[in-house]
């Protein structure tokens, strides 16, 4: 049964719902023999990734019309041939390999592999990163359809190598990293966890500690302020910038500055849930068969590379790094006129560059080492000064 305040949503399968009480069950016994209370953050990583039931894990389709949400490669061809781009200016630089992080449906990598083929920028390898055992298979099947030749290039790690150089994309990761929840209550910063209210999951709150303490009170955060602060997703990017002696990274997702991220009147968060194209505020509810997100703190993201020995080479806005990249130029490509083909093309154009839709609250973070500037995606509307 949906909560009421969820009941506009559509009703999960009896077969979702099954694993998703095989997940409230792991939770909850989780929560009892760590005294009652665990982190935000650790709820969070269990409800995306407990192995087998996690809504990451547990083989349900996620991405496109049948799924919860749509990503940008799903959305449109022309975002990974735009981004193939810029990516073949970094690989062109003598850097071998490609990396990419959480490939969602392998609708990213398959165009990419097909675009630097095409400009010549063939990466000699072409390796993602990915956790799920479902997912790795769906993305198999995607390049193989839409690039078979192709796939015999492709690997799947479970880890990156201690030293490559490599260029590391990431399109919509850092929003699903588990995070930690804060709030200022009383002049204290607290850290809010969730414990067992009968059957049901509730949040509670307890004083914050150690370096999530530390990295709230560098916000000068109000009385009666909620947010989070995600500490896995900083170490993350240092743990990939350490690995990388020599190339780039590339982040693409929601998000801000810290100024703008820890702005007063954002009182609530920026904490979301997606399920079936809706979109809602309870993490607690539809455990492991909803998506969990944050939008990203993209100056803790830069910091976290420069403290790990690398540069910022530039941030902007999703919508001025695809102009950057050519993406009108790739839509002129088809002739106005052949209204069947051009229509549907330039409405997902207008979806990936409108400031109402993708354009502006995504944005595009480039950190690198040992790579000439500028980059293509950044020559124009760079915000580096923002962060």
């Amino acid at each position: 049964m949906l909560p009421s305040h969820l009941a506009h949503l559509p009703t999960p399968p009896p077969e979702a719902l099954t694993v998703a009480e095989r997940l409230r069950h792991e939770i909850t016994a989780e929560i009892e023999a760590s005294g009652g209370w665990i982190s935000f953050a650790r709820f969070m990583e269990l409800a995306l990734y407990a192995p087998g039931l996690g809504y990451y894990s547990a083989g349900s389709a996620k991405l496109g019309a049948a799924g919860d949400f749509v990503t940008a490669p799903e959305l449109s061809k022309l975002f990974g041939r735009s981004l193939a781009r810029q990516a073949a200016q970094v690989i062109n630089q003598g850097i071998p390999t490609l990396i990419e992080v959480g490939a969602g449906s392998g609708a990213l990598a398959a165009e990419l592999l097909t675009a630097l083929e095409a400009s010549g920028a063939l990466p000699q390898h072409y390796f993602i990163l990915e956790l799920s055992a479902d997912l790795r298979e769906r993305q198999r099947e995607r390049i193989a359809a839409d690039a078979p030749h192709l796939l015999p290039r492709v690997a799947w790690l479970a880890a990156l190598p201690e030293r490559m150089e490599a260029l590391l994309i990431a399109n919509e990761l850092l929003d699903a990293v588990p995070a930690n929840l804060v709030r200022v209550h009383d002049g204290a910063i607290e850290e809010i966890g969730v414990v067992l209210a009968g059957d049901a999951f509730e949040r509670s709150a307890r004083p914050a500690t150690g370096a999530l303490l530390e990295a709230a009170k560098s916000q000068t955060l109000p009385e009666d302020y909620e947010t989070e602060i995600n500490l896995a997703a900083r170490a993350l990017v240092r743990s990939f910038a350490t690995s990388i002696v020599r190339g780039a990274m590339f982040f693409i997702d929601y998000g801000f500055p810290a100024a703008e991220y820890y702005h007063p009147q954002r009182s609530r968060g920026t904490l979301m849930c997606h399920y079936r194209h809706h979109a809602h505020d309870d993490p607690l509810a539809l455990v492991g068969l909803q998506d969990i997100t944050a939008h990203v703190d993209f100056t803790a993201i830069a910091d976290a590379g420069i403290d790990a020995g690398m540069r910022v080479l530039g941030y902007t806005a999703q919508a001025q790094f695809l102009i950057n990249c050519g993406i009108t130029d790739l839509l002129a490509q088809t002739p106005p006129d052949d209204v069947r083909t051009y229509a549907p093309l330039a409405a997902q154009v207008q979806k990936l560059l409108s400031p109402a839709e993708m354009g502006e609250l995504f944005k595009v973070m480039a950190l690198a080492r040992g790579i000439d500037g500028p980059l293509l995606g950044f020559v124009r509307g760079d915000r580096v000064h923002t962060l």
